[in-house]
């Protein structure tokens, strides 16, 4: 008995259905694309581990600013949450075998690094020159001020825990989400030379059994 259907865009064969549909050629070139898709599965694992850890700062976020109510805490809950948003859109492209998935991966990551970068800048600033610094705190308090004692090295302290604090972060963050944005961008000439040496049919069937 021979073949009545093949996959779409595979040529017909005489070859038996005792192993299925596919026929050996088949078989093999669909394991050849497998293993060319390993990089790309590997970023859309990575994509979708990034967006999740971003979602589940995103509702702790998204809780301490419903108890303590600030609109910079909004503001950040709503950029956590798009930026957990898109990270799991490109996992989705990327499982697509759509190049834009990475380059929309890798400025999520720029935004994502934006956003660090803004709010550290506005806690700096609020920190070292608000109306709520310690030593305002201090001066206000002459009770407290006495019991730490020089209100001037105290202060001096807390500015360096701020910078200190607030620098590392902003250091931090260049270098994960920088390194992150490049990896995400370097990962669309990979989706482009799959697509390229991979036969249409195979990346519709790839697409098509992709969860």
């Amino acid at each position: 008995m021979t073949i009545g259907c093949t996959p779409e865009g595979v040529p017909p064969t005489n070859a038996s259905t005792s192993d299925g549909p596919l026929t050996e050629a088949h078989q093999h070139e669909l394991a050849r694309a497998r293993e060319r898709s390993t990089t790309v599965r590997k970023a859309a694992r990575v994509a979708s581990f990034n967006g999740w850890v971003t979602a589940i700062i995103a509702a702790f976020s998204a809780l301490f600013t419903i108890l303590f109510f600030s609109m910079v805490g909004l503001l950040v809950t709503l950029g956590l949450a798009l930026v957990a948003y898109n990270e799991f859109r490109g996992r989705k492209r990327l499982l697509a075998f759509d190049p834009s998935g990475a380059t929309l991966l890798g400025r999520n990551q720029l935004g994502l690094l934006t956003l660090i970068l803004v709010y550290c800048v506005w806690a700096l600033y609020s920190g070292l020159y608000g109306a709520n610094t310690v030593e305002a705190q201090l001066r206000a308090n002459p009770d407290l001020s006495s019991a730490i004692g020089s209100v001037e090295g105290f202060d001096a302290l807390y500015r360096l825990i701020v910078v200190a604090l607030y620098g590392s972060v902003i250091v931090l963050s260049i270098l994960f989400q920088g390194a992150n944005a490049i990896y995400y961008f370097t990962r669309r000439r990979h989706v482009e030379r799959y697509l390229r040496e991979t036969p249409e049919w195979v990346v519709k069937l790839q697409r098509a059994t992709t969860p």
